[in-house]
């Protein structure tokens, strides 16, 4: 047999499908189509440059993920989040991972897992006290420290749900974030543009701690709770965020997000 396996039909198949979701899915976050906005199979072919069969896949698969709405009429719409609908998808997110740093206090971790844990909180430590100590004004904030925070705050959060080793609570998490907005790191970069961002990192950090040292310690009914305490500094941000423009394009998807009463 002459063809490659990646040239399989249902393979050939399969790529274009993840193709269409994924310039679907760019198309819908940044705003090129609007909230409320019906979508046409034909437009979007001509669009992405993709066949009508990956096309239909694609918005089925957004509609799954909660990005589009089915229409009565037929057909699909990007859909249009209020401020309070994001609030909860925090919550749902926080609540989960509050669960796993609770089994991971409650099964045990390994001294290995809690090495690599705590060599991360020392990195953190370190981006941390660059972006503390820059000057007192938002706009001198360290952009390079921020990504990185931003990298490392998505790395924590990973080890976290690693450390408690359950497949529900991955399967169940990864449903909620595919809202970008519901992620860990949706809302830090918020941080670069408030006057107390320094606080809030400095709250941040010193919460990972406790959460790492419940884990170790077994002490699951802490690490949960500070887990969920945690999550709802992404609750404080989406609040400051609506506030400044400026600030809520820094946010993955924000073109999505209506404030209530809009």
């Amino acid at each position: 047999m002459s063809a490659v396996a990646s040239d399989h039909p249902d393979e050939r198949g399969h790529s274009q499908t993840v193709r269409a979701q994924l310039a679907l899915r760019d198309l819908v976050l940044s705003g090129e189509i609007q909230p409320g906005e019906r979508l046409s199979e034909l437009a979007i072919v001509e669009r992405i440059g993709v066949s009508r069969t990956p096309v239909r896949a694609a918005l089925m698969m957004l509609a799954d993920e909660g990005l589009l709405e089915p229409l009565p009429s037929g057909g699909f719409a990007a859909r249009a989040f209020t401020n309070q609908e994001v609030l909860d998808a925090i919550e749902v997110r926080g609540t989960l991972e509050g669960l796993a740093a609770r089994l991971a206090a409650e099964r045990g971790v390994s001294p290995a897992t809690l090495a690599g844990l705590r060599c991360l909180l020392d990195e953190l430590d370190a981006v941390v006290a660059v972006i503390a100590g820059t000057e007192q004004h938002a706009e001198a904030f360290d952009a390079e420290a921020f990504n990185a925070y931003v990298d490392l705050n998505a790395r924590f959060h990973r080890e976290i749900m690693a450390a408690a080793d359950s497949r529900v609570i991955d399967r169940q998490l990864e449903r909620v974030m595919t809202l970008p907005f519901a992620s860990p790191s949706a809302f830090v970069m918020v941080q670069s543009q408030t006057a107390e961002a320094r606080q809030i990192l400095l709250i941040a950090q010193d919460q990972h701690r406790c959460i790492v040292e419940a884990i170790a310690r077994r002490e699951s009914g802490r690490a949960e709770a500070m887990m969920r305490e945690h999550s709802r500094l992404a609750s404080r941000n989406l609040t400051q965020a609506l506030r400044s423009k400026r600030a809520m394009e820094l946010v993955p998807g924000s073109a999505l997000i209506r404030e209530t009463g809009e």
